[in-house]
């Protein structure tokens, strides 16, 4: 295990795979899943276990370590960071399974996991089992996944329930726009019988693993992992411009890029606005964090705090990205231009739900005093 609780990284394996990442990255695209030699580099670099307890030899690492690690591999390759971010936090599905079951799926026999938390699919008690019937969209990674996990409404609950990748058929979806290298095609289960113990609720059932991380708000985790990777593709972005700006000169232009004014000026206003962003989130984990090493009393302003740091670093990253974008004028219409493929990426991020405008209305309504459901925050 590479990545450890105090995000310590022996040799620099973070590294290594952010550079293998970077290097395959138009592979991944173009054949709409992760290189082989990419999947290795993440998984060595025990990236895709951080959020797995220590007990079943995951990395249970700090939420912060999380945020840096995911961001750090964005900067290389966004797809691939977008597979660690899917990977890492169904990991943390293991803190609320019974031993057994959670030794099974998340043990060091297993490379990664994926899948979907909304409920597309039913289950049906039969004893101590649940028969599974579903089709879930946006399964990232499932090429390279050893077990997946799909929403499944039970009676009055959603339940998450687990079973291995070849129990599930794989459905050629995914042809999009950005992202294309996570490989999030379609998964079908039909009438799979599966132990009830291998299943979980995000919702109504609470954490069996002791520890800070696992009182710290899974949503919260999962929409900063989510935004880890805009704050790492807007980075990157600010990379490609910088390597841009100084060789470039624009036509019918005498200066660089990187001389001319409008640029220095635009050039420091997105720098800012990525800065802050990264701030806001570092602010809101440090509060919530601080508060779950405490006492494991996590208020909802903690858990506000943390969906719209999350929601905000997805805005801002896209509008750093489309500064860059922007400032690079028509080179940055190439399919060779990494500026092309970051806007593709962090356009197709912001779709996602955790990140999106129900997250500004609800916290909105805590803000002004109004009624509002908290069950997924």
């Amino acid at each position: 295990m590479a990545v450890t609780k105090s995000g310590a990284l022996p040799d620099d394996p973070l590294g290594d795979a952010v550079v293998t990442a970077a290097r395959h990255a138009e592979a991944s695209e173009r054949d709409r899943r992760l290189a082989p030699e990419v999947v290795e580099a993440l998984s060595g670099a025990g990236l895709f276990r951080m959020l797995v307890p220590g007990a079943y030899g995951g990395g249970e690492v700090e939420p912060a370590t999380m945020v840096d690690s995911i961001a750090a591999v964005a900067r290389g390759d966004a797809a691939a960071a977008w597979c660690v971010a899917v990977a890492c936090t169904s990991g943390a599905l293991a803190a609320y399974l019974p031993e057994e079951q959670a030794r099974e799926v998340f043990g060091p026999e297993a490379r990664c996991w994926g899948g979907v938390f909304a409920p597309k699919g039913r289950a049906i008690v039969e004893g101590d089992s649940l028969r599974v019937t579903g089709r879930w969209p946006f399964t990232s990674g499932i090429d390279h996944c050893d077990w997946l996990m799909g929403g499944c409404k039970l009676e009055e609950d959603v339940r998450l329930v687990l079973f291995p990748a070849s129990d599930a058929e794989r459905i050629d979806t995914w042809d999009v726009a950005g992202l294309r290298g996570t490989g999030s095609h379609d998964m079908a289960v039909e009438d799979l019988v599966v132990p009830a113990a291998r299943s979980a609720s995000l919702i109504t059932d609470t954490p069996r693993e002791p520890g800070p991380l696992y009182a710290f708000p899974i949503f919260g985790l999962l929409s900063l992992a989510i935004a880890s990777v805009a704050l790492g593709i807007a980075r990157g972005a600010m990379d490609d411009l910088q390597a841009l700006a100084g060789a470039k000169t624009p036509s019918l232009g005498t200066r660089t890029l990187a001389a001319r004014p409008d640029t220095q000026s635009r050039a420091a206003r997105a720098e800012a606005r990525l800065r802050g962003a990264r701030a806001l989130v570092d602010d809101a984990v440090g509060r919530a964090w601080a508060a779950s090493q405490a006492d494991g009393a996590i208020t909802l302003d903690h858990r506000a705090g943390l969906r719209m740091a999350a929601s905000h670093a997805m805005s801002e990253s896209a509008a750093v990205v489309d500064e860059a974008y922007s400032l690079a004028g028509g080179s940055a219409i190439y399919s060779s231009s990494p500026l092309q493929r970051r806007f593709r990426d962090v356009h197709t991020a912001t779709q996602h739900m955790l990140v999106g405008p129900s997250v500004w209305e609800l916290a909105g309504r805590l803000l002004l005093g109004v009624p509002a459901d908290t069950e997924q925050l």
